[in-house]
């Protein structure tokens, strides 16, 4: 019966603690209320692209190149008569491969680098930043060109080399939050029982530093997809005929762009609406998570120190007036 008891209570206080969490988006960041609707679109959109997509991405109707919006065609067609709405559609899920995927990496690199730098520190940390310090001075989309140009484009190209490097540049904040944990008391207790480094780094490290490791993935996705749409513009990116925001920008756009805007405005307003979405999601992540940004709002801050007073019946002149009566 205690089993079960505090395994129903574990579950309520998962619950209260996500319900929590939207609440606080809703009230205090409605912006990022707005972000999240539209980072919740993209991955319908793009996991159910073939069920949306009115036509298949790569069918070609050559009587209806380059036309407007109409209602065959709700955003028009391309140099080659593909359909742009089809296209713009299957161009999102290439994004949320993409973000994902980088962005997963990204985390997983920017953790192993981190902790192991942070905690085991010495010579190591001293190495290890040395080269993070030299990946970020330079350009990283110079990087990204030059790796790319080695290795060749495709999209587990770009997803490998996107991931490992911004994880590089992001594990610097993954081993300040070490740095700043493995200094507190229980971490030394552990150290001086004996505990293993690996149980200590599973026990103690990884889950105190799990809110800033969710922070980071959530603001890398818009970076990665906005550096992947770069490098398709760029001819560096997702090969054609798969359709990429980027490339679509880059090859019928940009060419035939005096002859016809549409194959520009539909693939740059939804990298527009998703970047910024995505960003606006992220931040407000970061401000309800991030207890140094919380701002003393909320329950965890001074009103909510104020209201559990006031629900207590200990006020201010409460308190007062008993320090009187002690006198």
């Amino acid at each position: 019966m205690a089993d079960s008891s505090s395994g129903g209570v574990a579950e309520t206080k998962r619950h209260s603690a996500l319900v929590g969490f939207l609440i606080r988006l809703v009230k205090e960041k409605p912006l990022g209320m707005v972000g999240g609707v539209i980072t919740l679109i993209l991955l319908l959109v793009g996991i159910f692209a073939d069920f949306l997509a009115p036509y298949p991405y790569y069918e070609l109707h050559t009587a209806d190149m380059l036309a407007a919006p109409s209602a065959r065609f709700w955003l028009g067609t391309d140099f080659m008569g593909r359909d742009l709405l089809s296209r713009v559609i299957f161009g999102a899920r290439i994004s949320v491969i993409v973000g994902l995927s980088a962005s997963t990496i990204a985390t997983l690199v920017a953790t192993f680098i981190g902790v192991l730098s942070g905690y085991i520190g010495g010579k190591l940390d001293l190495v290890v930043q040395r080269f993070v310090d030299a990946v970020m001075c330079l350009p990283m989309l110079i990087i990204l060109i030059f790796i790319i140009s080695i290795t060749g484009p495709g999209m587990l190209q770009i997803i490998l080399v996107l991931g490992v490097i911004w994880g590089i540049g992001g594990s610097r904040m993954v081993r300040s939050a070490v740095i700043g944990i493995k200094e507190n008391v229980y971490v030394t207790a552990a150290v001086a029982i004996g505990c293993p480094t690996t149980g200590i780094i599973r026990r103690h490290i990884l889950p105190n530093i799990m809110a800033p490791i969710i922070i980071y993935f959530s603001t890398v996705v818009p970076g990665v997809i906005l550096t992947e749409a770069s490098l398709s513009f760029l001819g560096f990116g997702i090969p054609p005929p798969t359709p990429s925001w980027g490339g679509m920008l880059s090859l019928s756009g940009r060419k035939y762009m005096f002859r016809s805007q549409w194959p520009i405005i539909w693939p740059g307003l939804a990298l527009a609406i998703v970047v910024y979405g995505v960003n606006m999601f992220g931040d407000a992540v970061r401000d309800i998570l991030d207890p140094r940004l919380r701002g003393g709002i909320g329950r965890y801050g001074v009103k909510g120190e104020k209201e559990a007073r006031m629900k207590d019946g200990n006020t201010p002149k409460k308190r007062v007036r008993q320090q009187k009566e002690e006198e």
